[in-house]
């Protein structure tokens, strides 16, 4: 069985390498990261599954984000993330296309993997 290849978009590093260090340390993933959501826009393959994409980033908020990984990518499943959320932005998220939304600080990185295999299932 192939492994999930997952993106993790987030400018903020400690994020990013709490969440890649947990979740390589688990059977069945891929995973990359990026800082600059720009940069991940333009390098994610199309082999990606699951992005876990931040909403509010200093070059692109998430939420503007989402809609050019849905065109580009519209096989690959979008979790948000968000330490700031209002029910706007969570129905943003899902008009555009982002099948869960998470707030951080996560309330564990089980629940968060486990959310991940679900929406993994259905890519």
């Amino acid at each position: 069985m192939n492994p999930v290849s997952i993106a993790i978009i987030d400018d903020e590093k400690d994020i990013l390498e709490m969440l890649s260090r947990y979740l390589s340390k688990q059977p069945g993933y891929k995973v990359v990261t990026y800082q600059n959501p720009l940069t991940a826009l333009s390098s994610l393959e199309r082999s990606t599954d699951v992005v876990l994409l931040d909403i509010m980033m200093p070059q692109i908020g998430g939420l503007e984000l989402l809609p050019k990984l849905q065109q580009k990518f519209p096989q690959t499943k979008v979790i948000m993330m968000t330490a700031y959320s209002t029910l706007d932005k969570v129905l943003d998220a899902h008009r555009n296309g982002a099948v869960h939304y998470v707030m951080k600080p996560f309330e564990s990185l089980a629940a968060l993997e486990k959310k991940l295999k679900e929406v993994a299932a259905e890519a």
